[in-house]
């Protein structure tokens, strides 16, 4: 089979290929699918994408005419394609639909750990041979209320390593995990029950119509003055505005995140050209001193990137075979 990777990271390269095992013909561009990159792939039988590249209905069709079959996606999530147009087009989709949740998890972790105990002041200040501690306060961990919102398999990972922290853990979830329940006391209780008791907040539910925007104003509103939120998720389940609103009022302490709501097309790529984004609302996340942003890169070990190279490669195998696809999505 002749396969197109869209959005190809050079450090995911040599794994892909690994995968591949010379047993299909591939070849790798960095840019991202669009409307205007989507002639690229005219003459290969399937293509993969990745969570920045738009897969919406217009691409789609185009892709349909210049012969594309199958599209692997090299993420869990599919919230960039437009399943309906998909499957009508007569286009096969299919995700990794697990990698490594252990290292969304410990990110997660890291992002909370970084912005509790301010360790990017910190080491600024050190390189300045600043070694003052008034500014650097934090808190402990141990029995604080942790909320869980999304105890899927990610979410699940954080609740254990929570619970090592001496946590007591809450959740939300339209499924309830007795597993998390019997062996590390997590309890469920609603949306709104969730902000209100959560010193730290994870947020961890794939972006659908239901969670887009999901914490907006209103819903801050219910926010302990002094929690932690965290997005490990995806970007537009936030409202940035609010949240940078939030910390401006102290309806919350802090916000760490490893995703944006407008993050396709800036965040994987280097601007470090640029005096200034093009982005204000960005620039002013990025630059909030209660902010802790990373540019989406918890899913990058070695370990997952392995997970997602092998996944990959088996999608486009199964199907130049005829064979079913167990991770198809349509």
């Amino acid at each position: 089979m002749k396969i197109l990777f869209y959005s190809a990271k050079d450090f995911e390269i040599p794994f892909l290929e690994k995968s591949n095992n010379q047993k299909h013909d591939i070849t790798f561009i960095p840019e991202r699918l669009t409307t205007h990159t989507a002639m690229k792939a005219l003459g290969y039988d399937g293509i993969s994408i990745f969570s920045a590249d738009d897969a919406s209905s217009v691409v789609l069709e185009k892709l349909k005419d210049f012969g594309v079959k199958f599209i692997s996606l090299r993420s869990t999530g599919y919230d960039n394609i437009n399943l309906f147009m998909a499957r009508k087009l007569g286009i096969k989709v299919a995700h990794v639909p697990k990698y490594s949740p252990h290292a969304i998890a410990e990110h997660a972790v890291a992002l909370l750990m970084a912005l509790n105990r301010k360790l990017l002041t910190s080491h600024q200040q050190i390189k300045q041979y600043n070694f003052l501690l008034g500014n650097l306060m934090g808190f402990d961990l141990y029995q604080k209320n942790v909320g869980v919102l999304g105890t899927g398999r990610i979410g699940s990972v954080i609740t254990k390593i929570m619970h090592g922290f001496g946590c007591e853990i809450w959740g939300h979830d339209l499924v309830l995990n007795k597993e998390l329940a019997r062996n590390y006391g997590i309890q469920y209780t609603s949306l709104k029950g969730l902000i209100e008791r959560s010193d730290v907040l994870f947020i961890s539910v794939p972006l659908n119509s239901e969670t887009h925007h999901m914490f907006d104003k209103k819903l801050l509103q219910s926010a302990r003055p002094n929690s932690v939120i965290v997005n490990i998720a995806r970007g537009a389940i936030v409202n940035t505005r609010d949240i940078l609103d939030a910390l401006d009022g102290g309806k919350i302490k802090g916000y760490a995140a490893d995703v944006y709501e407008k993050e396709h097309g800036v965040f994987f790529y280097d601007h470090s050209e640029k005096e200034k984004l093009d982005d204000p609302l960005l620039q002013e996340l990025i630059d909030h001193p209660k902010v802790v942003l990373t540019p989406h890169q918890a899913f990058v070990t070695e370990e997952a990137i392995a997970k997602i190279a092998d996944t990959t490669m088996h999608n486009f195998t199964r199907w130049e075979v005829g064979m079913d696809v167990e991770n198809e999505l349509n």
